[in-house]
């Protein structure tokens, strides 16, 4: 047996405090962890090996008991290298003075979670702590523990399983915070999902913000993971080494993976901060060298006949070392990514013109965000501003179901019923005659290149095809115009600060609107103009408007007539 004293790996290191359940407050760590400073038996070791178990808490007090099994073949990095855990369940990992290590989770297990649903899968090693910054880093954790050790827990995971994916939440401040916990995360109580992921830009770059917003989601209940953004660094940092010590001491790691069920999640961290000679910080999208050997080695370990879901924050279009990733994941049928960034949604098929290598695209998709157009615009009846994305898409998130190796993603617009999926944009009336000049456009909002859209008249008219065309939406540019020429006028009114909101980013092309002209009408009257959407996956949405058909030239000939008919008696 390996020296027995264990230590549970929080990764969170400050006050030696704990809640009644046993786990870790966030910034707080389980007093199973003793620092080897502070521990007299242990101030003599000085290991440069990082060495531990993995094991199955069986009565969850977050330490091993002698009773506990080691787990054996259990996947533990240290940010570079992988290794195993031998069959007494023990792993040898190097490290440095800048460290994590973290167990990569296996099907049908999951690591422990801290009040805020935070999986506790890493520890921090950083004898000195991180350099002073504005926002508060990992705090000094002292020399190299003894044993460093993960405890696991059994869960069953089926092959069909839920994850909700959110998109830049980014609050400026708690008001913020606020919005996001009554537009999205209210009507999300009572998940059936298995998990969540933050897809970066948890925040908009005030990082105190971390846990309160880590403590609205909680409320779901459901372990939450979270992807580092170019708003979550430290700014003041020199290098993109120091950038994520907020992230980390929050969040752990940067880049990780994890499975649940049949499907492997590499989670990346994509932005590369650095300061430009001129002293001023700036970022691009980037993974760097030890992230790729990281990735290399991770995916090394993934069958091929395993789904592959990457997750990132910047695009992978626009990350600039990407053709090194692309040579690991082209050759796999079975892979998909997921970003955000943009303040849109797009189904991206990345092709040859990208460098892509591959046999068939991939599919990538720029997930919606929570904070739709970054909580601009007019707020609503709640006080919550309506967001509405330069695309003309609505806010808010994405529920993905998987199945073995298939997927499915559902757009879930904040605030909305879950069939609201379109808008349908077309004439309040139109004259009888002048029906085939006018236009119909449709946003379908989760909607691609591979989607179909189909439209006729209620019982009057068979299906007629539209045409996909990557165009501005009309209706967003409607909304934008006049509330910037209203928001003119309160300024120019001095109105209180308290009418004031922040105004629409600008329409953008979107890349999900089918437009067509109105089916052939023979008759008057209120008619049902019906819109039909088939997704890639060939599920059909449906939405409907109501169009006035009018003839005033009948009318005005009708109304003739009888004048003359009288004007003859």
């Amino acid at each position: 047996m390996r020296n027995s004293h264990y230590l549970f790996a929080t990764g969170l290191l400050a006050v030696q405090a704990f809640t009644t359940t046993g786990v870790a407050q966030q910034g707080q760590q389980h007093p199973a962890f003793i620092p080897v400073e502070d521990d007299p038996q242990l101030r003599s070791s000085q290991p440069k090996t990082a060495r531990g178990i993995v094991y199955h808490d069986s009565n969850g007090n977050l330490r091993r008991d002698a009773f506990e099994k080691p787990l054996p073949g259990i996947k533990v990095s240290n940010g570079r290298e992988i290794t195993r855990t031998d069959e007494f369940g023990e792993y040898e990992l190097p490290v440095s003075d800048d460290s994590i290590l973290f167990v990569l989770k296996p099907r049908g297990w999951r690591t422990p979670l801290n009040e805020n649903r935070l999986p506790q899968f890493f520890y921090v090693h950083k004898p000195a702590g991180s350099p002073q910054s504005r926002f508060e880093g990992v705090r000094p954790t002292g020399a190299l523990p003894v044993s460093i050790d993960f405890p696991l827990y059994t869960q069953s995971e089926p092959e069909q399983f839920k994850a909700i994916l959110f998109g830049d939440p980014q609050p400026t401040n708690q008001q913020e915070v606020d919005y996001i916990a009554h537009d999205v995360v209210e009507e999300l109580i009572g998940t059936d999902a298995s998990f969540g992921v933050t897809l970066g830009d948890i925040v908009h770059d005030d990082l105190s913000l971390f846990e309160p917003q880590a403590r609205a989601i909680a409320v779901l209940g459901i372990p939450w993971y979270n992807v580092i953004g170019n708003h979550d660094l430290n700014f003041d940092a020199k290098s993109d080494r120091l950038s994520d010590e907020t992230f980390e001491r929050a969040f752990g790691p940067a880049y990780y993976s994890f499975d649940y069920g049949p499907v492997h999640f590499l989670v990346l961290d994509d932005v590369e901060w650095f300061v430009k000679l001129d002293g001023q910080g700036t970022y691009r999208g980037g993974l760097g060298g030890d992230q790729m050997e990281f990735i290399r080695s991770d995916l090394a370990a993934i069958p091929k006949e395993q789904l592959v879901v990457l997750l990132m924050h910047i695009p992978l279009v626009d990350v600039h070392d990407r053709q090194q990733l692309f040579r690991l994941i082209e050759q796999r049928p079975f892979c998909m990514s997921v970003s955000a960034h943009r303040h849109v949604h797009d189904h991206r098929f990345i092709t040859r013109e990208d460098g892509w290598q591959g046999a068939e695209p991939h599919h990538h998709v720029i997930n919606v965000t929570v904070s739709g157009s970054w909580w601009q615009g007019q707020r609503d009846e709640r006080g919550i501003p309506h967001a509405t994305m330069a695309d003309g898409a609505p806010n808010g998130y994405s529920i993905v179901s998987f199945d073995g190796t298939k997927y499915q993603f559902d757009f879930k617009a904040a605030g909305r019923p879950a069939d609201y999926q379109m808008s349908i944009q077309a004439p309040e009336s139109v004259e009888l005659q002048q029906a085939a000049d006018a236009r119909v456009m449709v946003n379908v909002f989760n909607g691609s290149a591979k989607s179909k859209l189909e439209l006729r008249w209620q019982r009057m008219s068979d299906w007629e095809r539209m045409q996909y065309a990557q165009v501005e939406d009309l209706a967003f540019r409607k909304i934008f115009d006049t509330e910037a020429a209203l928001l003119e006028k309160l300024a120019a009114k001095d109105a209180p600060e308290t009418e004031i909101w922040k105004k629409l980013t600008a329409p953008k092309r979107s890349t999900h609107i089918w437009t067509a002209p109105l089916p052939p009408v023979e008759v008057t009257g209120m008619h049902v103009l019906l819109v039909r959407a088939t997704d890639m996956h060939g599920r059909t949405f449906q939405g409907q408007r109501l169009v006035r058909v009018e003839d005033h030239a009948a009318q005005s000939r009708d109304a003739r007539i009888s004048r003359e008919d009288i004007s003859q008696q």
